[in-house]
């Protein structure tokens, strides 16, 4: 069950990341927020294996062309994700993108029984389609006037990246003749000097003045960088251990807190069907962690 814990605490990290790449997505562009949670993560993923090998020594893997291309796609798609979901925050109905992205849990479903060998048992599913219909519910408040088709283009394509990302990345940990944490480990740096690399090239052709901006919130993108290292270290955990499914499903009580904070903390009104829609993700939580 430690694929629980991983997974709770890559959610409550992921509700302060969000949150502080909101911010600096308002005066920051597109590229620049998405550099800001990679930008100082590579360092710290390097220590976080370190650490591991001075508690128990490993061999070091061999890295085939397989293994390479794996963490490359891996790398494009969850810079391709983070990307999608900062043009999210700049919609006017960000909450309903924001609840579309979390179809990954469905897409990672299909496509990991397709094509990356998954076999999810049925109340595995079942809470898959709970947790489906409750981010339905509660991004769309029940009213189809909400949902503009850009918004919904994107949300879908945020959560599909996301999706496969975590896919490759298990399978590419599956690769390495090494026991996790390592192998987990060797794939987060990986991942994380890829994307560090391609967006500050991409930047240094395009958009240099963004280098200015990323320094004068440099407080802002160092503490994201840290906190969506540390993130990423759950989530990775996470999917390697367990089906990506069943973590994005549970991954899904993100929106349980977070509305949680809004009624008790800010006081706000709960409507009908967002008590429908954390019922449902409650639900769909308990049915995943029993499948």
């Amino acid at each position: 069950m430690s694929w629980v814990f991983f997974t709770l605490g890559a959610v409550v990290l992921q509700t302060f990341r969000n949150a502080l790449q909101s911010k600096l997505s308002a005066n920051m562009s597109t590229s620049g927020v998405t550099l800001a949670r990679f930008l100082f993560a590579p360092p710290i993923a390097l220590v976080y294996l370190l650490l591991l090998y001075a508690v128990s020594e490993q061999n070091i893997p061999e890295f085939t062309l397989k293994f390479v291309f794996i963490v490359l796609v891996a790398s494009v798609m969850q810079v391709s994700a983070t990307a999608l979901m900062v043009i999210l925050f700049k919609q006017k109905n960000f909450t309903v993108g924001a609840g579309l992205a979390k179809s990954e849990a469905l897409v990672a479903g299909v496509l990991g029984a397709l094509f990356f060998g998954s076999q999810l048992s049925l109340f595995g599913w079942v809470g898959i389609l709970v947790g489906a219909t409750a981010i339905l519910v509660l991004s769309s408040g029940g009213r189809k006037d909400q949902l503009s088709f850009k918004t919904v283009i994107i949300g879908l394509a945020c959560g599909t990246c996301f999706a496969l990302t975590s896919l490759f990345v298990r399978e590419a940990s599956q690769l390495l003749d090494l026991p996790f944490p390592h192998s987990t480990a060797w794939v987060l740096l990986w991942v994380l000097c890829i994307q560090t690399t391609l967006l500050v090239s991409y930047i240094a052709v395009k958009s240099r003045s963004t280098f200015v901006a990323l320094k004068n919130n440099a407080k802002m993108t160092l503490v994201t960088s840290v906190i969506s290292c540390f993130g990423t270290i759950c989530w990775f955990s996470a999917v390697s251990l367990h089906h990506v499914a069943y973590v994005k499903t549970l991954g899904q009580v993100e929106v349980l807190l977070t509305m949680l904070l809004a009624i008790f903390w800010l006081k706000n009104r709960v409507q009908r069907h967002e008590v429908i829609g954390l019922l449902l993700i409650a639900v769909a939580a308990i049915l995943v962690m029993w499948a």
